[in-house]
């Protein structure tokens, strides 16, 4: 830490570290970009990563997940709650009229695999967990009853009372199969929309549009469910107002219909999933409890989170790795091992269970959207990438030129990623985020 301080270019290094906004494993890029007229071949501006500190160029990792990176994780995360917000209230390209449209906040949950600690609360006050008068005994001897009221943060949370008796093969596959199941009852949504209004799911195309967005949130017990926005829109999406007998009520219908009628058969193993029985669907409105701007920011707040709420590890794992040797618990290293056995069956290699086996076999985006909901990741990254090369322009650091006339040529390596422990240090003083060392 010393050292970098007395570096005559330290000035330069931490302007790059503000420049990356605090990123805690930001990646190190060695090369150049030059500018040329295309019409006289003259270089108009060109930049070195030769004159930087160490010569490379540190710039922002970009990932989606808090526990890699809260800094970016934090744009992600506000890229997201503007682009579901934009597609309940307008803006970023969307009519404000699209407020007007129906639109529900849908929960879908996964079904049971084996009784889970669980904290359950009525009227203000925690339940007993899984309290019985006549508790079974399982086959393992195990009492299947807890009459423990388990504070928020209880670590046994989300763990089965009986690992012997929990499934958890039926747990990662349906994980891996969750992606289909979601994309069946999208189809299976449209076709009864359609014929509780008398129309062919062609027919309908001309007078309703149904436009989503969802995000995966993972439960504490290792199974993902899905939060979703679904608006009804004309047969122009959010430009056009669906007509009146479109209504929240008859898509409330129809999500309740299709949740309940889809299924996904995971063919090898003759296993068949379905949604579970817990199905939330809410409408949105601009004042109450469920306003836009509560639906935006629990969106994107699961936007940024994985799996580490089941104590799971956040990176790939080997097949040949040791999971004893993880500081994971118990049911997340069932649940992996489960991934990997799985993996192993040949009938299997589409779901890559081994490849997943960190995500405890979900494979799917975390949060996705349908092409009319609103405006998309790209576009607001656009859009800030031009303002800050406007700024750029402002400040001199790059030339003022039309770029329909100008040839860009670029040459960039890759030369490591993170910080050393000294810049670690440093970088957390300079923008006040924790950053970690070399991953």
């Amino acid at each position: 830490m010393i050292d970098r301080l007395n570096q005559p270019d330290y000035d330069r290094w931490a302007n790059q570290i503000k420049r990356t906004g605090g990123c805690r494993q930001p990646i190190h890029l060695r090369g150049k970009v030059e500018h040329y007229d295309q019409a006289t071949g003259q270089l108009l501006h060109r930049y070195s990563t030769t004159t930087e500190p160490n010569g490379v160029l540190r710039v922002a990792c970009k990932t989606r997940r808090a526990a890699r990176c809260p800094a970016c994780a934090e744009i992600y995360r506000a890229d997201t709650y503007q682009l579901v917000r934009a597609g309940l209230i307008g803006g970023k390209g969307v009519p404000e009229t699209v407020s007007s449209h129906p639109c529900l906040f849908v929960t879908l949950t996964a079904p049971s695999f084996g009784a889970v600690h669980a904290r359950r609360e009525k009227n203000d006050r925690v339940l007993p967990c899984h309290a019985r008068r006549d508790a079974q005994t399982c086959p393992h001897g195990q009492v299947m009853s807890c009459t423990n009221r388990h504070r928020a943060d209880d670590p046994r949370l989300g763990e089965p009372l009986c690992a012997d008796c929990y499934d958890y093969d039926g747990s990662v596959l349906f994980n891996a199969i969750s992606p289909e199941l979601w994309r069946r009852f999208t189809l299976a949504l449209r076709r009864r929309f359609a014929k509780l209004n008398r129309l062919t799911v062609q027919a309908l195309r001309e007078h309703v549009t149904i436009a989503f967005a969802k995000v995966a949130e993972y439960q504490r017990r290792g199974v993902v469910h899905f939060h979703a926005v679904i608006r009804l829109d004309g047969p122009d999406g959010p430009n056009s107002p669906p007509p009146a007998w479109a209504t929240a009520d008859a898509l409330a219908q129809a999500v309740q219909h299709a949740a309940a009628a889809v299924t996904a058969e995971v063919k090898p193993l003759s296993r068949a999933f379905q949604w579970g029985p817990q199905l939330d669907a809410r409408r949105i409105t601009m004042d109450g409890d469920l306003t836009e701007q509560a639906v935006a920011a629990y969106i994107a707040k699961y936007a940024t989170k994985a799996a580490e709420c089941v104590g799971t590890l956040d990176r790939r794992i080997q097949p040949l790795d040791n999971l004893d040797a993880f500081p994971i618990r118990d049911h997340a290293r069932r649940l992996i091992a489960a991934c990997m056995h799985l993996g192993n069956h040949p009938g299997l290699a589409d779901l890559r269970l081994t490849r997943w086996a960190h995500m405890l076999g979900f494979r799917g985006h975390f949060s996705t959207k349908s092409r009319h909901y609103s405006t998309t990741l790209g576009e607001l990254r656009t859009a800030r990438e031009e303002h800050m090369r406007g700024q750029e322009i402002t400040t001199g650091r790059l030339p003022l030129f039309d770029e329909d006339t100008v040839l860009v040529i670029a040459h960039w390596q890759y030369a490591g990623q993170g910080h050393s422990a000294g810049d670690a240090l440093l970088a957390t003083a300079i923008t006040g985020t924790a950053s970690g060392g070399h991953p």
